[in-house]
């Protein structure tokens, strides 16, 4: 990526650019439990906002304790009838202004001290198998949906390493979505953003390109180096 022009090596082939957007995007983390993969598509979702809907009247369990997981716990409280909050530990670690508006909605439950182990059902989920960090013992919690919500992952295994990343490894941008290596920008959910939805994604995507082709014109009036 810092050589110029860029070099970049695919499965199709090798590739060179005068600039490159990249616009791998991320993946929501797993539990990695039983019948999360199973149930994907019927019970068990990872975005609220695009499967709320499907659960009216219906009761749900959210897994986790940050923002995005209380802020999706609120939301899903529109359509179902009740909403479990699933959390390893004893508080949650979402703002406090987020912890305030759950505890006070009525259609919220919190499941503290306890970790996922097991998602079943028939056709569709009828089951979350839940287990006590404390003591070990388990219990199931008779839902229509589960929502993981323990954070997300880029894809960046194809570029790790080669401009700076956050602690999670996403890649820092400044707001013309110019990396640190000049002539490389990222845009969507690859990047450090405080929002990941489509919207954003797609603003990202304009902005980068906007800056890419600048950043090209600066090229042509550079003068050449003999």
């Amino acid at each position: 990526m810092v050589s110029n022009p860029k070099i970049i090596q695919t499965k199709e082939g090798r590739f060179e650019a005068k600039t490159v957007i990249i616009a791998a995007g991320a993946h929501a983390k797993k539990l990695g439990i039983p019948g999360e993969k199973e149930f994907l598509g019927r019970g068990v979702s990872y975005c609220a906002v695009c499967d709320g809907a499907f659960y009216k009247d219906k009761v749900v369990a959210v897994v986790g304790g940050g923002n995005a997981a209380v802020e999706e716990a609120i939301y899903l409280t529109r359509f179902a009838s009740k909403v479990y909050v699933v959390h390893r530990r004893s508080e949650l670690r979402a703002d406090k202004i987020l912890q305030e508006r759950a505890f006070k909605n009525d259609k919220i439950e919190f499941v503290w001290d306890a970790a996922p182990r097991e998602i079943a059902g028939e056709s569709t989920v009828h089951t979350l198998v839940i287990e006590s960090v404390k003591d070990g013992k388990t219990h199931k919690l008779a839902v229509d949906g589960v929502f993981p919500y323990i954070g997300f992952v880029p894809n960046i295994e194809h570029v790790n390493g080669q401009m700076e990343q956050d602690a999670g490894g996403f890649i820092v941008t400044d707001v013309t979505m110019q990396t640190s290596v000049p002539g490389v920008f990222a845009v969507g959910d690859i990047r450090t953003t405080p929002l990941r939805q489509v919207i954003t994604a797609t603003s990202d995507g304009a902005v980068g390109a906007m800056y890419a082709l600048k950043y090209l014109e600066t090229l042509h009036e550079m003068p050449e180096v003999v």
